[in-house]
């Protein structure tokens, strides 16, 4: 290995000062790095020092981003672009930086911690990990420790010295042992009328656009989700949402009757659900049915022709046993899926003013109330290695379509939170290029629904700001927002609930009236009207 030269220590200077025999060394480097670690994700222009200690599990880095020599880098770690590792840096552990974020010399970054219970030597227990967020365009000066499970706002600045045990704001200077407020390189007032210019100029284009984004999915008498796809059902509901939110009109091509007349026309009179399935527990698209094609006639001041079936013939008791037989260790998500859909029912039965027998009503609210887990405040299980996805999913399907719906508190609020905080950290499905609208609106509407605790608040806003700021960035001038935000065709289905993601996060940061929209269908917020 060669002699560590001034740009290992220095590579912001490799660019403009490095000799040809040095630029040729670092390709070689960066090409033996990817070679044996073909997982790991290396931008343009990226410098890893020969002399840096690279040994992390799972590996991003963004365009012209370094690292310098004697750093020392382990866990999972994704750095963004623009960002500066600088000489004798540790990061370790479950670490993300955004952009343009300058890591001081010989500072230490740690996203993982030890348990220290008594009786066994701390090297033998087990560690646990919160993990470290960092936010874009922030400086970390030298010899700072920032500690698991501290999130860092964009903009803020991190003083030399500093040991960071606590979350700091957007826009916050904190130095000292432990770090504490100095001032305010942004202040709050001035980040918010940054961030509500960003949502009335997002909206504005989104109304702008909806012609075109309707027009290039129309098709004779309905829509499809995305060019490419067949007409569905639920690509004209979609485009009635759509329509309703930013036009408060129908969608083109047809009169409010007219697509009443549309949707109506796929309800099955013997069961009340648009597909053939026998009932809504049996069939997911049919569960779906239910609700799009519910919100839709309601937007368009419909209503379904016939009783839903599932609901008008039910009994406490086989309500019950239906709800035990739901794949809830399994696939919680599937579980509230399908309790989202029954709920929902509940709701259009109500509305239609049909018999609901005794008891069902009450069966379904106090089930839930039982079995929500105390320490998770969701209903079923984790899955392999601690995966909360499913778990998290199936609680916003579930609370959605019930508690939700008629306006009763969650029963362990806290625990709700917690939980959506931990698999928010989750790189392997919120890490940015794997963001997709399911997950994303998972957690957005658990935290809403849960806001008014105060409950870890900072953090909730910290996460909401960053999940906005990316979600303001995913438009497609013509075509509206892709369902996978970074990746994928844009299509109804995912300008639909990006829209909505954006309105509950920016209302978690109290700056939602900027968009000049609330979701009235399927995503409304608060009960729906009885």
């Amino acid at each position: 290995m060669s002699t560590p030269s001034a740009r290992d220590f220095s590579p912001w200077t490799f660019a403009t000062e490095a000799p040809p025999e040095e630029r040729e060394r670092a390709r070689a480097h960066l090409a033996a790095l990817t070679s044996a670690h073909p997982d790991w994700l290396i931008g343009d222009d990226v410098f890893l020092s020969e002399h840096a200690g690279l040994d992390p599990e799972a590996f991003a880095i963004g365009d012209r981003s370094y690292v310098a020599t004697g750093a020392y880098l382990t866990g999972t770690i994704a750095i963004g672009a623009d960002c500066s590792i600088n000489p004798y840096a540790v990061v370790r552990g479950d670490v993300r930086l955004g952009d343009a974020v300058r890591v001081g010399a010989h500072t230490s970054i740690i996203g993982f911690n030890h348990s220290f219970e008594p009786g066994t030597e701390v090297f033998r227990q087990p560690l646990t990990s919160r993990g470290v967020r960092i936010g874009s365009d922030v400086w970390i000066g030298s010899h700072v420790v920032v500690l698991d499970g501290v999130t860092v706002g964009d903009h803020a600045v991190l003083a030399a010295g500093a040991v960071v045990t606590k979350d700091v704001a957007a826009g916050a200077i904190v130095g000292g042992n432990p770090a504490r407020l100095l001032r305010w390189r942004v202040a709050p007032e001035r980040a918010g009328d940054s961030r509500r210019d960003d949502l009335t100029a997002f909206a504005d284009r989104a109304r702008d656009e909806l012609p075109a984004v309707l027009g290039r999915v129309a098709v004779d008498g309905g829509f499809r989700d995305r060019p490419d796809a067949a007409p569905t059902l639920r690509a004209v509901c979609d485009a009635v949402e759509l329509s309703a939110l930013l036009h408060d009109a129908p969608p083109p091509g047809d009169d409010r009757a007219g697509w009443i007349e549309v949707i109506a026309a796929q309800q099955r009179p013997a069961t009340g659900l648009t597909t053939d399935a026998a009932t809504l527990w049996d069939d997911p698209d049919a569960a779906y049915g239910v609700l799009s094609a519910g919100y839709a006639l309601d937007l368009l001041g419909g209503r379904f022709a016939h009783p839903l079936a599932d609901v008008v013939d039910a009994d406490a008791a086989g309500l019950i046993a239906r709800l035990d037989a739901l794949p809830w260790d399994t696939d919680p998500w599937r579980a509230g899926h399908h309790v989202d859909a029954i709920g929902t029912a509940l709701h259009w039965s109500g509305r239609r003013q049909d018999a609901i027998p005794p008891g069902v009503a009450e069966a379904l609210f106090g089930w839930l109330a039982l079995r929500a887990d105390p320490g998770t405040g969701m209903w079923g299980r984790p899955g392999v290695d601690g995966d909360l996805r499913l778990l998290v999913n199936g609680f916003y399907r579930a609370a959605r379509g019930t508690l939700a719906q008629v306006g009763l508190d969650v029963p362990h609020p806290e625990a709700v939170i917690d939980t959506v905080l931990r698999h928010a950290r989750d790189d392997r499905w919120m890490r940015r290029d794997r963001r997709d609208a399911c997950t994303v609106l998972d957690i957005a509407h658990p935290l809403w629904l849960t806001r008014s605790t105060g409950y870890r608040r900072d953090e909730v806003r910290t996460l909401a700001d960053d999940l906005l700021r990316h979600a303001l960035t995913g438009w497609h001038a013509g075509a509206g927002l892709s369902f996978r935000l970074d990746a994928g065709e844009p299509g109804l289905q995912g300008t639909e609930m990006w829209l909505a993601i954006v309105w509950y996060l920016a209302d978690l940061l109290e700056c939602s009236d900027a968009l000049r929209y609330r979701p009235r269908g399927v995503h409304r917020p608060g009960p729906a009207p009885r």
